[in-house]
């Protein structure tokens, strides 16, 4: 069953138990533009413990907030009942639910007049309230009613505002935008995580360039990332990088963001140069040149510092930073001893470092030879050359004599590495090596 196929059959179920039940939100938005909607939502009358009796399978993932999973075979939909304006008093949560009787009472509570529409699924009519058809047409993000209102009740909307433009490619109302620049300060009120997932979507749906371009224009940039913000205005020598400051190849390299790209990736490459301002050096002399010494290392701390603020996974924020800390590796790459190159692409994503190396490339130098030469290499290395079965062991170690200890941890790299350069292809020769190496006398 398709999600759109679960939701017709729950407004079916719910009209037949005499209540009122629509397609809502974005669901209806996405459908107007002609696109696929992702998920679908249904908002009606019925209470949440009504919800429940009629779809005893429902989740109460967000019961008092009015909201039941309804969940079918693979497919998922949100239930939420009719819900009435309340205050927001910590600016990300209602003080109370208060439960309307009518469509149009819920609607008014909701962000953005885009947002705002339903969608009858057996007339197939579209019920708006608040002009979002005619915002959709116009390509306008507009917030419904009072914008500071709207934006006070919930700062994250600020960020989603964002988000909406970018991705949709319309331009903010004027109120709404004057709103979110002057609002901007307040987005701390909201947790961490819920801006990390706002920012991911940006950076993952398509139109990362924009969306920071307006996150910058907003203020908000330099109250969520201070970090990406103060990139701007930083040069970069021109022999390396003709396309200008750090800020201007950042977005460069974000604009190179195809929709669904690993959020780890796009988040690599918003932060590879982050430690770029705080080491910046001013050419030394007539011939001398603008420099960062040193920008890899701090840019790694730094990264590691932002992902960890921002309440990243630990896996990602691992991989986050080693990103930043090996995107100028790729360079050393004609001059990396065979065993060393081959331990370099058994990184953990490695075909996000090589991505991550391309459009950094592609946004100052162009110059792709080290891609490629990278790219023929894992294509004729059979994976068995590149990461083969450990030949030799502790135990191994221990057998001929050696004393267990940290040297142990070097042989066995040194062994490996022999391994990897075609110096031993049997433990027969590894074990040789290591009583010519190390038993000596």
């Amino acid at each position: 069953m398709t999600p759109r196929e679960l939701a017709d059959k729950i407004c079916r179920k719910l009209r037949e138990a005499g209540y009122q039940a629509f397609l809502a939100g974005g669901c209806v938005r996405d459908l107007e533009l002609g696109r696929e909607p992702e998920d679908y939502d249904v908002s009606t009358d019925a209470r949440p413990e009504r919800v429940q009796e009629l779809f005893p399978e429902s989740l109460a993932i967000g019961a008092q907030f009015g909201v039941i999973l309804v969940v079918e075979d693979s497919a998922e939909v949100e239930v939420a009942t009719f819900r009435s304006d309340v205050s927001y008093s910590d600016g990300r949560h209602p003080d109370s639910v208060v439960y309307a009787s009518s469509a149009r009472e819920d609607v008014f509570r909701r962000d953005f007049t885009i947002n705002g529409l339903l969608l009858d699924p057996v007339s197939g009519e579209v019920l708006d309230y608040v002009g979002g058809r005619a915002d959709l047409r116009a390509k306008i993000i507009r917030a419904i009613g009072d914008p500071e209102t709207r934006f006070r009740e919930d700062k994250l909307r600020m960020i989603r505002a964002v988000r909406f433009s970018a991705r949709f490619g319309f331009a903010i109302e004027p109120h709404t935008l004057a709103a979110i620049i002057k609002l901007a300060p307040k987005i701390h009120a909201v947790s961490a995580e819920r801006q990390r997932d706002e920012l991911t979507k940006i950076l993952t749906e398509g139109a990362a360039r924009r969306g920071f371009e307006l996150l910058d224009e907003t203020g908000l940039l330099r109250e969520i990332l201070p970090e990406v913000s103060r990139m701007k205005g930083v040069e970069q020598p021109p022999q390396f990088h003709p396309e200008g400051d750090v800020w201007i190849h950042t977005r460069m390299i974000l604009e190179m963001l195809p929709a669904g790209v690993s959020p780890t990736l796009a988040w690599g490459a918003l932060l590879h140069d982050v430690g770029k301002p705080p080491t910046f050096a001013p050419p030394a002399g007539p011939e001398g040149r603008i420099r960062f010494d040193g920008h890899v290392e701090v840019g790694a701390t730094m990264a590691g510092v932002i992902a960890r603020r921002l309440h990243f996974p630990n896996e990602d924020t691992d991989q986050v930073v080693a990103l930043v800390a090996n995107h100028l590796r790729l360079k050393d790459v004609p001059q990396m001893r065979p065993s060393t190159l081959k331990r370099f692409v058994r990184l953990p994503k490695f075909d996000e470092h090589l991505e991550l190396h391309r459009m950094d490339c592609l946004s100052s130098h162009r110059q792709l030879e080290i891609y490629d030469f990278v790219r023929r290499f894992l294509a004729e290395t059979p994976p068995e050359e590149v990461r083969p079965a450990r030949l030799v062991t502790g135990d191994d170690l221990k057998a001929l004599g050696l004393n267990p200890g940290p040297a142990f941890k070097e042989i066995l790299r040194n062994v490996e590495d022999a391994q990897l350069e075609g110096r031993v292809g049997s433990r027969k020769d590894a074990l040789e090596l290591i009583r010519r190496e190390y038993l000596k006398g």
